[in-house]
């Protein structure tokens, strides 16, 4: 006979009672918690977490309201409640009813009332991330190319910075990436950056960096061998829904892929809460929620329990919710047509009771009671029973911000991800390149312009050496003062030589006589010009 974790007393008013036990070799197989809100869905989620964690089972749960902190400390007989708990335990049966704490650890997103939880944007993966950003086909199509392309690169993306570095890198060259993987339009590139800026004032750059959440942290024991109650505290998450959403499914998704296969263990290694989970299907398109179906049908085997917590069955989609075996529901109001669709969904859920109207049970219950159906030994599901739920034995209360201190303080994690890291990816990568890339084209700039001005200098002292040569060499066509002074010496020795042959000739072809002079200089003067010519 496996163990099993008492729920409560199912219809106490025949033969004394039924007990229902949550047997834990079909804890994995998940469940549900529903009912509208004051119905007593947080003390049935507080006596479930209690039983997982004193049979060495770690568990984790958002604390959407700020009210399940108190699980970590004992309860107390002074609170306002104590009277109320141990009349119902005293109801029930529970003779050994006493208060005790539980070992818990708190995680913040945020790291305000917690060790933050931090992924890198790579195991977020695009299609968390399109889901996450509100972002169309076409977008999530380029935000895919964009991780395809930093993981062939080789760049990590951490964080938001790396990418969006690794976006604006794709813009830059989208004519290349487009021939490659398909078209990647600046258009798509700049809603995905915008989607980006709004996700970072919601706080996604909290939860996107180092050191990134080892899984295994949230699977420990203590040294009394009790599970772990990891509690995220979720009341500020609460107003980003999309990031509350998309955080838990990657958790669940992260757990598939890093847990071994285990069948059927005879206790779960981890049970899910998830509180508000109607945040997980609002809006969401179908390829999301069938990936949420694949996740929760799958994981059952790697030994973790998920069960949904949410004011109306109606909220979990068909498929998904037939994979919940182990079901709670607190009483439903039917005060609209969609409530009255609620009421009847619910009770064409449970195994039929043939001594209970399960309809009209719903509307009539109480705070604290329930109509339960477990799981059996043999897997079937039990009889549906109206129940009265068993009280926790912790704090039904929030804790104080100095008790919260005392706990983290203490926590087996303090200090390993309290600091963020920020070591080289994608962002500082690029950023190199770029400057790098700027250097090299500066220096190609200034090596062509110190071309360009050896060139000018070139052909500048060319042309000077040209007009050297030419002056030269009118320099050498020129005659010196010597050879001018000898050719003006020779010439006017000529010239009167020229003269003085002319006037002999002139006196021998005219004669001596006074009355030829005249006619002897005419001649002469004709001889020498002729002979002028000859001696210049």
């Amino acid at each position: 006979m496996s163990e099993s974790i008492f729920i409560g007393l199912g219809a106490p008013e025949k033969d004394g009672g039924i007990a229902q036990m949550l047997n834990l070799r079909r804890a994995n197989r998940h469940g549900l918690i529903a009912g509208a809100t004051g119905t007593g869905k947080t003390v049935t989620l507080q006596t479930m977490a209690e039983g997982f964690s004193a049979r060495g089972v770690p568990v984790f749960l958002a604390d959407v309201k700020g009210d399940l902190s108190g699980i970590a400390m004992a309860g107390s007989p002074t609170a306002k409640n104590a009277d109320a708990l141990v009349a119902r335990a005293k109801a029930i049966g529970v003779s050994d009813y006493s208060y005790a704490d539980n070992p818990a650890i708190f995680w913040d997103l945020y790291g305000q009332q917690g060790h933050p939880i931090r992924t890198t944007v790579s195991e977020m993966g695009p299609l968390l991330l399109a889901r996450l950003m509100g972002l169309n086909d076409t977008q999530e199509g380029v935000l895919s190319i964009a991780f395809k392309y930093a993981d062939e690169e080789g760049l990590l993306l951490l964080d938001l910075g790396d990418l969006q570095a690794m976006l604006a890198h794709c813009a830059d060259n989208a004519s290349d990436l487009t021939t490659r993987y398909g078209n990647v339009s600046k258009a798509s590139v700049g809603a995905i950056q915008r989607q980006l800026l709004q996700l970072d004032s919601q706080g996604g750059d909290h939860f996107f960096g180092e050191p990134a959440l080892d899984i295994h942290d949230m699977l420990q024991v203590d040294e009394k061998g009790r599970g772990y109650i990891n509690i995220l505290a979720a009341d500020r998450l609460m107003q980003s829904p999309k990031l509350y959403a998309t955080f838990l499914l990657w958790l669940l998704s992260e757990l598939f892929e890093t847990l071994p296969e285990v069948g059927d263990p005879d206790k779960p290694k981890l049970v899910f809460f998830f509180d508000e989970a109607h945040l997980l299907f609002e809006d969401a398109p179908k390829a999301l929620i069938d990936k949420i179906e694949q996740v929760v049908r799958l994981i059952r085997s790697k030994g973790v329990g998920v069960y949904f917590v949410t004011q109306n069955p109606i909220d979990v989609p068909e498929d998904v919710a037939g994979q919940l075996g182990n079901r709670v529901q607190h009483a439903l109001r039917a005060f609209t047509p969609r409530d009255q669709k609620a009421v009847k969904a619910a009770g064409e859920t449970f195994r039929i009771n043939p001594d209970l109207d399960v309809e009209t049970a719903i509307t009539e219950m109480k705070v604290g009671e329930a109509l339960v159906s477990l799981l059996q030994e043999d897997g079937a599901p039990g009889i549906v029973q109206r129940t009265l739920i068993a009280p926790p034995r912790s704090r039904l209360a929030p804790i104080d911000p100095k008790e919260r201190a005392i706990i983290q303080s203490t926590s087996p994690y303090a200090g390993k991800y309290d600091d963020a890291v920020n070591r080289e990816s994608a962002e500082e990568i690029l950023a190199a390149r770029a400057e790098a890339a700027a250097a090299a084209a500066q220096a190609q700039k200034a090596e062509a312009e110190a071309e360009k001005a050896a060139a000018a200098q070139a052909r500048l002292e060319a042309k000077q050496r040209e007009a050297e040569l030419k002056r030269q060499a009118r320099e050498a066509a020129r005659p010196s003062n010597f050879d001018r002074a000898v050719q003006s010496a020779t010439r006017s020795a000529a010239s009167s030589v020229g003269r003085q042959v002319a006037n002999e000739l002139g006196r021998a072809v005219f004669g001596g006589s006074s009355r030829r002079k005249a006619s002897g200089g005419i001649a002469g003067r004709l001889v020498r010009g002729l002979l002028g010519g000859l001696f210049k």
